[in-house]
């Protein structure tokens, strides 16, 4: 029996489908508790020009102990993100509570590019071409087309993997 279960979410932050994908992520989260294991993991996209500034404020987030708060505030705003850029990335910070001026001097000082970096290497490495794409024991589930079915099949690995022997 396993006590816990990784599901790695690869998301980018101005991504509309990654903003419908939050239901499926909270719907797992209320079933599963602390046996499923949510890692948010950064593919931007080039196509969204804030995704990479995104992504690591949510790891500044991540660093101030509010990291999917955060990022679902930032989803549920991807159409402001488009237009305004990095300021909504420091506003949601201040709506949050969080260190907002820490997160404007981790934008500039890039003290968070280095994981962005590595998780977006590992996505490609893993044959990631777009978010949200989930990946549990191993196996790629990619939700960009549609996320039809995807929930189902999270809990079916999940439950094998969780069951007793």
């Amino acid at each position: 029996m396993t006590d816990s279960v990784i599901l790695d979410v690869w998301c980018e932050l101005q991504c509309p489908d990654c903003h419908s994908a939050l239901d499926d992520v909270r719907a797992l989260r209320a079933r599963y508790g602390d046996r499923l294991d949510i890692r948010l993991r950064h593919f931007p996209l080039e196509k969204h020009k804030h995704a990479f500034a995104a992504a690591q404020a949510a790891e500044e987030a991540l660093e101030q102990g509010q990291g999917w708060p955060y990022v679902e505030a930032v989803l549920a705003r991807t159409a402001e993100l488009d237009k305004r850029g990095e300021a909504v990335l420091v506003d949601v910070a201040r709506e949050l509570g969080l260190d907002a001026e820490e997160f404007d001097t981790a934008l500039i000082d890039g003290r968070h590019i280095l994981i962005v970096d590595a998780d977006q290497a590992e996505g490609k490495a893993i044959g990631v071409t777009g978010t949200p794409t989930y990946v549990i024991d191993g196996q790629r589930l990619d939700g960009g087309k549609s996320q039809e079915g995807l929930r189902g099949r999270i809990e079916e690995i999940a439950d094998r993997l969780l069951a007793t022997d």
